[in-house]
């Protein structure tokens, strides 16, 4: 009997709650044993998450559920001749980071508790509470990007209470005169030869660019190439980048939270030169997106999102008719 479109999509819906509940479970609890609020340990995880979705074959999932990943030597101890070991006693002797997490007498890699509570535990040697931890994560990452990405994700996770921060908007408003199209490796002259990194959506000057997801701005200001531009960093770990604005929402600044289909600016034309250069081109937003490696960030088409985010939105005021 074929299941229908309807009966399909609330199923998956379902699974993805049910994974939802099960991953916030395990960050309360671990939060229980470890001291450590919630939306930290949300946050390690969300991170952990998108590097090794970023480099899945230097990264491959170790647990069922958590994103967490810990090179076999490093759990075991470098100088133990077992990389597999999961005894605490000889972990703990040759130095290893793995911990018994869930009482079972056994240090699983494999295992999500254990994973995650190991991490948690080298990383809480410094303390637990919002100033202190972030040391102990230099201390386990020796990155600050890596500090940095992690703290954004946990003022997410704490702010709002709560996982599923990951619904998006079209970045101007469906209502307003735009047009658009893939311009994704276009050829860009000014300021040397370069390829189009995003997408540019022309529409009328004043017309304006909305935040297209949860996230913290990063940055804000002027760049000669994208004009008066703004940042916005997600829980997905990607940068949102917004170019050749007209102006800011001057109650923004950098580190505030935005969410999707919040105003964070105006389509303009600037750009392409000194600060307060204006009127080189047509008014239009440049739209890109680009993900965080780990030590490197790369850029990636976001032309196939903003259809999908255009549509989601639509149909999502459809249904509010």
């Amino acid at each position: 009997m074929a299941i229908s479109q309807k009966g399909a999509f609330v199923s998956t819906n379902r699974q993805v709650q049910d994974q939802i509940d099960i991953r916030r479970e395990l960050y309360d609890n671990l939060s229980t044993v470890t001291g450590v609020d919630w939306y930290w340990i949300a946050a390690v995880d969300q991170y952990e998450r998108t590097i090794s979705k970023a480099r899945p074959k230097a990264r491959p999932q170790l647990g069922q559920t958590v994103g967490v990943f810990i090179e076999p030597e490093r759990w075991a101890g470098e100088l133990n001749p077992d990389t597999e070991d999961m005894l605490p006693v000889s972990i703990s002797w040759f130095q290893g980071i793995g911990r018994d997490g869930d009482g079972n007498g056994l240090a699983e890699r494999s295992s999500d508790f254990d994973l995650l509570y190991s991490l948690i535990t080298y990383a809480s040697a410094q303390g637990t509470n919002d100033e202190r931890f972030p040391i102990g994560l230099w201390e386990y990452y020796r990155n600050g990007r890596s500090v940095k990405r992690i703290s954004q994700f946990a003022k997410l996770y704490k702010h709002y209470g709560k996982l599923d921060l990951f619904e998006h908007a079209f970045p101007l408003p469906l209502r307003s005169s735009y047009s658009y199209r893939d311009t994704w490796g276009d050829k860009r002259g000014w300021g040397g030869r370069r390829v189009h990194e995003g997408t540019d959506i022309f529409a009328g000057h004043g017309t304006p660019v909305r935040s297209t997801c949860y996230g913290v701005i990063e940055i804000k200001g002027w760049n000669k190439y994208g004009g008066w531009r703004i940042g916005i960093r997600d829980l997905n770990n990607h940068y949102h980048y917004y170019a050749h604005l007209s102006g800011f929402d001057k109650g923004l600044n950098v580190g505030d939270i935005v969410e999707p289909g919040q105003v964070v600016g105006w389509v303009g034309s600037s750009g392409y030169g000194k600060p307060g250069t204006s009127g080189k081109f047509p008014p239009h937003l440049h739209y890109g997106i680009y993900i965080d490696r780990g030590l490197l960030e790369w850029a990636f088409d976001p032309y196939p999102q903003l259809r999908r985010w255009e549509q989601q939105e639509r149909k999502r005021l459809r249904s509010k008719r």
